[in-house]
């Protein structure tokens, strides 16, 4: 679990064994604080209502912007593409591993709020960049 210290809630637990202040500072490394427009619709972390994208930033990747996976232990996942995500902090490091995408490489996307997983930031270094966000963890106005 996560110490009170960093101030945030106990909302993303670590096995206490593999706890550190390394791995604690790689979980948030984008901090960004948006104004929040009455006149714009956004997308928000469904556990703690954080402002995450807009549904301006939704885009087509292979032909769809929604996409359903499953992962190596067999956990399904349907995910929206996301141009850019101003509400997300990335954890872990890179990699190639079972990526969905082939040619692109992925790491863990977490609300900087919550630290809640919300997706993944996929990137290529000749197709660029965008994020997978886990559909049912969002929520919209």
């Amino acid at each position: 679990m996560i110490p009170d210290t960093i101030g945030f809630p106990h909302l993303f637990r670590v096995p206490p064994e593999k706890q550190s202040d390394e791995m604690l500072n790689s979980f948030v490394e984008d901090e960004t604080e948006d104004n929040l427009s009455d006149q714009e619709e956004y997308i928000f972390c469904r556990q703690c209502h954080n402002m995450i994208t807009t549904p301006a930033e939704r885009i087509e990747v292979r032909g769809s912007h929604r996409h359903t996976f499953a992962n190596p232990h067999g956990i399904v996942f349907e995910i929206g593409c996301f141009r850019t995500v101003k509400g997300c902090g990335h954890a872990g490091p890179v990699s190639t591993d079972f990526s969905w995408f082939s040619g692109f490489s992925w790491r863990i996307a977490v609300c900087i709020k919550c630290l809640t997983h919300l997706g993944w930031l996929f990137a290529s270094p000749d197709q660029g960049h965008f994020h997978g966000l886990i559909l049912d963890r969002l929520i919209t106005q």
